[in-house]
């Protein structure tokens, strides 16, 4: 068989194309690889090389040593303003929106006890300060009513007198009465116009002690003792309760004409003897007074 030529080769148009698509791929790939490696400039050096040259101030010179380059002045720093710092932000306050369960504090029972014992103490206290200042108040408004009933009675007494003195001495030119000689009215203001004994009497008319507890009844009036060469008469202002007992006697009162310290003394404890009339009805402490008249024998 004889072997095909290159002539030949035309004669087959497929054969053709198969050669010129395959030169057309190997000529793509080699472009290709040109552009990728071989149009890439080459990294420059790391260091440049070159000649070192002295630099001088002058063009002349000599020597083989370099001098010594001048001393160099420092300048005198200016010190900067420090840089304020800002103040750190305040940091927010934490917030709980979930309250925590209140702690239950045990309570020993002997301290609360005496706690309670402290309060009830002072409960107690108050209310007896309290009916304290309200007996004061009844005793008060008690004495004012007293002095105001007898200042009641003596008006009467002394309008009663001065109008029973005015019948009696109708028709008569007498300026005066009684057993002393001189002029005058003997007696004291008090006293009845109709009484024979000149000076102050008392409950008894004749013992020289008189009280006073608003037309109250007495059982015994003791006599003070007397032992001091001193005269003048003390009015004692009493407390009765009830039952008729003193329960308080303060001597000097209003109408006292002497103070001296022995006669008030015994005044007072003879006061605090005394006993009146038993009176459910009456105030629960009852004012009065209790004169003593000491006179010299």
């Amino acid at each position: 068989m004889r072997p095909l030529l290159n002539n030949d080769l035309h004669r087959f148009p497929s054969e053709r194309r198969k050669g010129l698509a395959g030169t057309a791929i190997i000529h793509s790939v080699a472009l290709a690889l040109l552009l990728i490696f071989g149009f890439t400039p080459p990294p420059p050096p790391e260091y440049e090389e070159g000649i070192i040259v002295n630099f001088g101030t002058d063009l002349t010179g000599s020597g083989l040593i370099e001098p010594s380059a001048p001393p160099v002045q420092e300048e005198a720093s200016v010190p900067q303003p420090q840089a304020v710092q800002p103040a750190p932000p305040e940091k927010a306050l934490l917030t709980q929106n979930t309250e925590e369960a209140p702690e239950i504090k045990k309570v020993d029972p002997a301290v609360e006890k005496r706690r309670l014992e402290k309060i009830e103490a002072d409960r107690i206290a108050r209310e007896q300060i309290e009916a304290e200042r309200k007996k004061k108040e009844l005793e008060e408004a008690e004495r004012k009513r007293i002095e105001a009933e007898q200042k009641r009675q003596a008006d009467i007494m002394n309008r009663t007198r001065d109008a029973l003195a005015s019948s009696k001495n109708a028709g008569t030119t007498s300026t005066g009465e009684g057993t002393a000689g001189g002029a005058g009215n003997q007696g004291v203001p008090t006293g009845s116009v109709d009484s024979k004994v000149r000076g102050d009497g008392s409950g008894l008319g004749d013992k020289g002690i008189s009280y006073d507890l608003g037309g109250r009844g007495f059982q015994s009036l003791p006599a003070p003792r007397y032992e001091y060469q001193v005269e003048g008469r003390v009015v004692v202002e009493v407390s009765v309760d009830r039952e008729g007992r003193v329960t308080q006697a303060t001597p000097g009162f209003k109408g006292s004409t002497t103070l001296d310290e022995n006669l008030l003394k015994v005044a007072r404890e003879a006061a605090m003897k005394a006993r009146f009339d038993q009176k459910p009805d009456a105030p629960l402490i009852q004012k009065g007074t209790i004169t003593y008249n000491f006179i010299l024998k």
